[in-house]
């Protein structure tokens, strides 16, 4: 995967528009379906961080663990 585009406040702040909430108010630990990240808007995001190089990207990779600071770790390579 090349996630040169991709930086944790790029993966922050394409959630948090998602679910219509400031990238501050997401916790890394926080459920992501909880704050009400549905499965259409998960798809939004894959599609979306497929076109800034994570092609290899697919929704089970997400659904399985749909925290902010897992999601950053698989498409940054690094920490949150």
């Amino acid at each position: 995967m090349n996630q040169q585009t991709l930086t944790p406040e790029r993966v922050r702040a394409d959630v948090a528009e998602l679910i219509g909430c400031d990238p501050a108010e997401i916790e890394l630990d926080d459920n992501l379906n909880d704050l009400g990240l549905d499965s259409v808007r998960t798809m939004v995001l894959i599609e979306r961080w497929r076109g800034a190089g994570a092609d290899a990207l697919e929704y089970p990779d997400l659904a399985e663990q749909p925290e902010l600071g897992h999601w950053t770790e698989l498409l940054t390579g690094g920490p949150a």
